[in-house]
């Protein structure tokens, strides 16, 4: 059974779908800046056999509400919070790639008591410059999403996979034009900000860090230090870019369900 709905959190209507058994372990996913919770189909389709899957569009994103930014980490997070109050929901797994895996890290030093495991993907426990974000911010309020995609699509995809799949290459590129630049650099802005380089010690739930080995974004040293900071983190590098639960699907979700039902 699977229910797409709408819940009020903060003032926003936050989109959602959950699928999967009644009384399977929920397995929660959160997407990425300029992504909606579609980038979790590859996941969803193999993963709902086991778990229940929960699925969101975070704050300014796919058909969440866009509100004025900017946004913080905190903010989303609670966002979180508030769909699994919503929902009913006791602790869950919490998978999240890049913005998703710093509500991830936010959750595990904050709310500890809400998740079971963590699986961090393609993130950092600080993510890029002042000065990058605020260019890619001052162009998408200028000149709108089509100005940065085909950048962000040489980021997100190896040159071999965007050779090799360019419809799935293409399709991820509409969902980024289609996000709203509002909401976009709102996010933009959450993820400036948020650095939990001196909290990850906090973080007890176990985890799982997911790495791209071709990465600009979020580079392999990136995950190396969550591992190296959150106690006993374990660590695993797929032969992908940004979008690694894309582009290396099947190893991800293999990493993903080995980790949880260990």
């Amino acid at each position: 059974m699977r229910l797409v709905s709408f819940v009020e959190i903060g003032g926003a209507r936050i989109h959602y779908a959950i699928e999967g058994a009644d009384g399977a372990p929920v397995l929660a996913f959160s997407n990425s800046l300029g992504t909606n919770y579609s980038m979790w189909d590859p996941q969803a389709q193999e993963l709902r056999k086991t778990f229940r899957i929960l699925r969101y569009d975070t704050r300014g994103h796919g058909q969440s509400t866009v509100l004025q930014g900017p946004y913080r980490i905190e903010q989303l997070g609670t966002d979180f919070l508030g769909l699994l109050d919503e929902l009913h929901l006791g602790p869950v797994h919490f998978c999240g790639l890049s913005m998703g895996g710093m509500i991830g890290m936010w959750l595990g030093i904050h709310a500890p008591s809400r998740l079971h495991k963590l699986v961090l993907c393609n993130t950092g426990a600080k993510i890029g410059t002042e000065e990058s974000w605020r260019s890619r911010i001052e162009a998408v309020q200028k000149s709108g999403m089509k100005s940065i995609a085909v950048g962000v699509m040489e980021r997100w995809f190896t040159p071999a996979f965007r050779a090799k799949a360019p419809a799935t290459v293409s399709q991820i590129q509409r969902m980024l034009e289609e996000t709203n630049p509002d909401g976009y650099a709102a996010c933009c802005a959450a993820v400036r900000d948020y650095d939990s380089r001196g909290q990850l010690e906090r973080i007890g739930a176990q985890t799982l860090v997911i790495t791209g080995t071709h990465d600009p974004a979020t580079p392999p040293a990136n995950g190396q230090f969550l591992a190296a900071h959150i106690r006993g983190a374990k660590y695993a590098e797929l032969d992908a870019a940004h979008l690694s639960n894309i582009e290396d699907g099947a190893r991800f979700t293999g990493e993903v369900a080995a980790f949880l039902s260990s």
